[in-house]
């Protein structure tokens, strides 16, 4: 039994998108690499015949994985959330209290997540430590290091 994963709908469109790509483009490639391997005779020891095959075997498991957070997707309507403290899409400002340093996080759902950006799952320890604080409040997030503390700065919504 799993749980179901937020999303947005730009979330889950990106991630049918993806699957459409894998299974439409590179799927039919690797099937060509795999006939053409096989064209040539014994597959005993056909190295291109065993890459290909491995290929396919971990694009059909990135896929089933795809698949199954759209099985589990639970869109969000984000213009229900309350706009007064962190939820899922918002943007947030926080000061590590040790450090003293501010950092910005916007809580996205499966498939949008980009660390590079800022961008961290709802479901990740850190935002899962943000939810439901409001701007002034503190947070405490248990990582494998002890206990970070951070102050809720600002609190925004794009639209």
């Amino acid at each position: 039994m799993s749980d179901r994963i937020p999303m947005t709908r730009a979330g889950y469109n990106k991630i049918k998108a993806e699957i459409e790509e894998l299974e439409n483009v590179q799927m039919p490639e690797i099937e060509k690499r795999i006939a053409a391997a096989r064209a040539e005779g014994d597959l005993s020891e056909n190295a291109e015949y065993h890459g290909a095959r491995e290929s396919q075997g971990m694009l059909q498991a990135k896929i089933n994985m795809l698949k199954a957070k759209l099985v589990n997707a639970a869109i969000v309507d984000v213009s229900k959330l309350p706009k007064d403290q962190v939820a899922f899409s918002c943007r947030v400002v926080v000061k590590d209290l040790e450090f003293g340093d501010s950092e910005e996080f916007v809580l996205v759902g499966a498939g949008e997540e980009d660390y590079d950006l800022g961008k961290i799952n709802i479901t990740s320890p850190l935002a899962q430590g943000l939810l439901g604080k409001k701007v002034g409040e503190q947070a405490e997030v248990e990582v494998p290091a002890g206990i970070n503390r951070f102050e809720i700065m600002e609190i925004h919504y794009d639209t």
